[in-house]
């Protein structure tokens, strides 16, 4: 369990430390867009007041405190549910980047009234419009992560003991 709360804090922290650095000491803010290696990354500066790729973001505070409630929702419900449970190093890592990058945005919420985000990839001739942070990565990574290395409950557990070894004819 301390294997979650550990991961989560790194997430969380990765991810703070990311947006200050590029917004406000490189000035993104400032200067909306630095490119780092162009076409494939970018930092494009985004306020985001919706959910991924701004979904359901219509700048209202009711919005922004029904999201907020809502990852602290899951971040609970998935906390919850890993004490509650028997997993390995990969699946509590996995769970801590969830929570982590789930925390992390609310803190923006909380601060800004909006996500912030700046990382965009894009590809020769095709220009992404949107934005994202390492809160979204650390999210994504994590959700996939409990669904790949958590075992089903319903499915018989893997014999570990050797079969016996067979009989020379």
């Amino acid at each position: 369990m301390r294997i979650l709360l550990w991961s989560a804090f790194a997430a969380f922290l990765i991810d703070q430390v990311s947006k200050y650095v590029v917004i406000h000491l490189w000035e993104l803010w400032r200067v909306r867009e630095i490119d780092v290696l162009p076409p494939y990354l970018n930092f494009r500066y985004g306020e985001n007041r919706g959910i991924n790729f701004g979904l359901f973001g219509d700048g209202s505070d009711t919005s922004r405190y029904i999201l907020i409630g809502l990852a602290l929702v899951i971040s609970i419900a998935v906390l919850v549910w890993m004490r509650r449970g028997t997993f390995g190093a990969k699946e509590y890592i996995s769970g801590g980047l969830l929570i982590g990058g789930a925390l992390a945005n609310v803190v923006d919420r909380l601060v800004y009234g909006y996500v912030l985000d700046f990382l965009n990839n894009s590809l020769p001739g095709w220009n992404n419009p949107f934005v994202y942070n390492i809160a979204d990565i650390f999210i994504f990574a994590g959700a996939i992560g409990l669904i790949l290395f958590s075992e089903d409950p319903k499915k018989p557990a893997k014999s570990k003991a050797k079969r016996p070894a067979k009989k020379p004819k």
